[in-house]
C-alpha cells in the first residue's frame, strides 16, 4: 500500500492507529501551522519592535558620531573663539570712549598743522549710532602742497585710533591763487567710538519703546 492509499484508509477518530509516516506528516504539518500562526498572531509585533529598535540604534549611532566629531573639534573651536575675542578686543581698543573724542579731534587737527597745512574748515558733525558704536563725521578743508596733503592723509591713517578720509576732492586752491603747487583738499573724516554701558542701556530702552508704539 502506497502513501496515498494509507492516507485514504486512515480513521480520523483513531490517530493512534495511523501509520507512522502519516503520523509524522501530520505532526510536521501541525508544527508548521503553529509556527506560521505564531508568526502572524504573536511574533509580528516583536518583528516590528525589533525593526523600531534597530532604527533607534542607527539614530543613536549617528548622534554619537556627530557628538564625537564635535568633541574632537572642541579645542579648535575654543581656540578660534579666543582668537576672535582677542581680535575684537584689539579693534575695540582702537575706538575711543566718549571722554577721548576731544583728544582725537585735536590729534587730527595737529596732524594737519604739523604738515604746515592751512585749515579752512574743521567742523565735527552729529554722531550717527551704528550698533555698539557711533560714527563721528568731520568736514575738513585744508590747503597745502601736494606732498603735504599726501603726508597729512598718511599721518591720519597712522593715528592710534581709527580715522578714515572719505569723499576726497582735490582742486587748485582759490585762496592761494598764483602760488605754484598749492592745492585744496576737501574731505569727510570719519572716526568711531564705542558706546558705554549707560548709552547702550538707553539705546535698548529707546528701541523697546519704539516697538511698543508699533
Amino acid at each position: 500500500m502506497n502513501f496515498l492509499e494509507e492516507i485514504k484508509s486512515i480513521d480520523p477518530n483513531k490517530p493512534g492507529s495511523w501509520p507512522w509516516l502519516v503520523k509524522l506528516t501530520a505532526y510536521v504539518s501541525m508544527f508548521l501551522v503553529v509556527v506560521v500562526a505564531g508568526a502572524f498572531l504573536d511574533w509580528q509585533d516583536q518583528y516590528e519592535g525589533l525593526k523600531r529598535i534597530q532604527q533607534e540604534e542607527a539614530t543613536l549611532k549617528d548622534a554619537y558620531l556627530a557628538k564625537k566629531r564635535q568633541a574632537i573639534n572642541l579645542d579648535i573651536i575654543k581656540k578660534q573663539l579666543l582668537d576672535t575675542q582677542q581680535s575684537f578686543g584689539a579693534l575695540l581698543k582702537q575706538l575711543p570712549s566718549k571722554s577721548e573724542m576731544d583728544a582725537l579731534l585735536t590729534d587730527i587737527n595737529q596732524a594737519g598743522l604739523g604738515r604746515g597745512l592751512q585749515f579752512e574748515l574743521f567742523r565735527p558733525g552729529l554722531e550717527v549710532p551704528n550698533g555698539v558704536f557711533t560714527e563721528q563725521p568731520i568736514a575738513i578743508k585744508v590747503i597745502g602742497s601736494y606732498d603735504d596733503l599726501g603726508n597729512f592723509a598718511s599721518d591720519v591713517s597712522q593715528l592710534p585710533r581709527i580715522v578714515t578720509l572719505n569723499d576726497i576732492r582735490i582742486s587748485p586752491s582759490a585762496v592761494a591763487a598764483g602760488v605754484a603747487g598749492t592745492l585744496s583738499l576737501e574731505a569727510t573724516a570719519k572716526t568711531y567710538r564705542y558706546l558705554d554701558d549707560a548709552e547702550l542701556a538707553a539705546q535698548k530702552r529707546a528701541a523697546q519703546a519704539a516697538r511698543k508704539k508699533k
